[in-house]
């Protein structure tokens, strides 16, 4: 009996392991420590499959057990898709981690008015929110068409409206939905100028933080834990919000003097937060957690000009590291702010225009894996030294690979707009 007990221990244990559950990972950190992915692949090389998927995204695949589940949408939008913006349609699609079998696809109809596709909306388009799951449901944010709740087998549950207004920029909006005690919160920034919590049973909204500061906040929320409390951390322009997760009441506010946008999420650093973005100048900045009230003063550590405007960097032994948008390479010193090195990673240029990167890199072991949107997966030791350790371009796929990946077990998950990569030792 005993013995029985500690095998499904272990099988659980394992299962979990291999969750890859919302945005950045289990925690957000965008950490995979244990996870053998290999250095090199190409379409002859350590991929598993490839699952073709029927429209674009920007949201990143997310893993519970053995299904993958990723978002896109269809029927408006590029070249090939019409310019009925009244036809554009998101999916839910679920595959099989073992083979990429698609196993369903649910369509959600979006609802009107939406913004058109110009501007900064075609540079990541209309399913760019990651989803998120605690393995019961699935939850989904599309803008507009509000937050969405389903079951494992793709029948919707419920769907909530969030606002559908939109900013004076009209650029769409990008936060992922996180999980919180039974809470689904959301950053509906741009339909509602709102950070929201709805009952994850039911949708039935339950707090609501409302504030013009929240136009352009286009971060994901962190949960951070400070003391004996928890609190739900969002960077919006010029400041930093931290609020009682269980109301949505705020406890404390600092300036990081970042104006305009702020894309990237948060970095928890156990007791140091970061944040970067800003527009149309960019920084970061550090502040110690804890206290209530103004903490502009008290908790500011340190301010950089060094910064990234859409990708989120990644902490490891005390230094920042990630390929921003303009496709340099930087590492700072997470104690004092200080460049430790900036070095251009793309040589012979992007292919295609626009941004060289959109994704967040994702620390594997002692690896940085940084997805560019045309120029293939830049391999990087995480280590305060410029390395590159390899470059691997899927050379038969000539779309934008705009997502973070994910990682369960010892495979690598990309998205480009055409397809699903799993990636892995053969």
């Amino acid at each position: 009996m005993k013995a029985s007990l500690l095998t499904l221990l272990l099988l659980t244990t394992a299962s979990h392991a291999s969750n890859w559950p919302r945005f950045l990972g289990p925690d957000g950190n965008a950490t995979a420590p244990d996870a053998k992915i290999p250095l090199t692949w190409s379409p002859k090389e350590n991929i598993l499959w490839r699952a073709p998927i029927p429209g674009p995204g920007s949201s990143s695949p997310i893993v519970w057990d053995d299904k993958v589940y990723v978002t896109c949408w269809t029927g408006y939008g590029t070249a090939d898709m019409g310019s009925d913006i009244t036809q554009l349609t998101r999916h839910l699609l679920c595959y099989s981690l073992k083979d990429g079998q698609k196993l369903w696809q649910t369509d959600v109809p979006s609802e009107q008015p939406e913004d058109p596709y110009q501007g900064f909306i075609t540079e990541h388009g209309y399913a760019t929110h990651t989803p998120v799951t605690d393995g019961k449901h699935i939850y989904v944010f599309f803008g507009k068409s509000g937050a969405l709740a389903f079951d494992m087998s793709g029948k919707k549950l419920w769907q909530t409206n969030l606002g559908k207004s939109s900013s004076s920029k009209r650029w769409g909006s990008a936060a992922s939905p996180i999980l919180h005690d039974g809470k689904l919160i959301v950053n509906a920034s741009d339909e509602g100028r709102a950070l929201v919590a709805l009952d994850t049973e039911s949708g039935s909204i339950l707090w609501k933080a409302e504030g013009d500061n929240l136009d352009s906040a286009y971060g994901t929320p962190a949960i951070v834990k400070r003391a004996d409390t928890l609190d739900l951390v969002l960077a919006v322009p010029q400041e930093l919000w931290g609020l009682n997760p269980d109301t949505g009441k705020l406890r404390w506010f600092a300036n990081h003097g970042l104006p305009g946008n702020v894309s990237p999420s948060i970095i928890n650093g156990g007791d140091k937060l970061f944040v970067f973005g800003g527009y149309p100048t960019t920084g970061s900045a550090a502040f110690k957690i804890g206290g209530t009230g103004d903490l502009t003063e008290s908790n500011k550590l340190w301010h950089s000009n060094t910064s990234s405007y859409v990708p989120t960097p990644v902490l490891h032994k005390g230094h920042l590291y990630v390929i921003n948008d303009q496709g340099f390479a930087t590492c700072l010193n997470a104690e004092t702010g200080e460049d430790v090195y900036r070095e251009r990673a793309i040589q012979d240029g992007p292919r295609g225009r626009g941004k060289p990167f959109y994704a967040s890199p994702i620390l594997i072991g002692d690896r940085l894996y940084c997805v560019s949107r045309k120029s293939g997966t830049f391999v990087l030791a995480a280590k305060p030294k410029f390395e590159e350790l390899a470059r691997n371009v899927i050379d038969t796929d000539d779309s934008q690979f705009n997502a973070s990946p994910a990682v369960s077990g010892n495979t690598l998950l990309l998205r480009s707009d055409k397809f699903l990569y799993a990636i892995g030792t053969k």
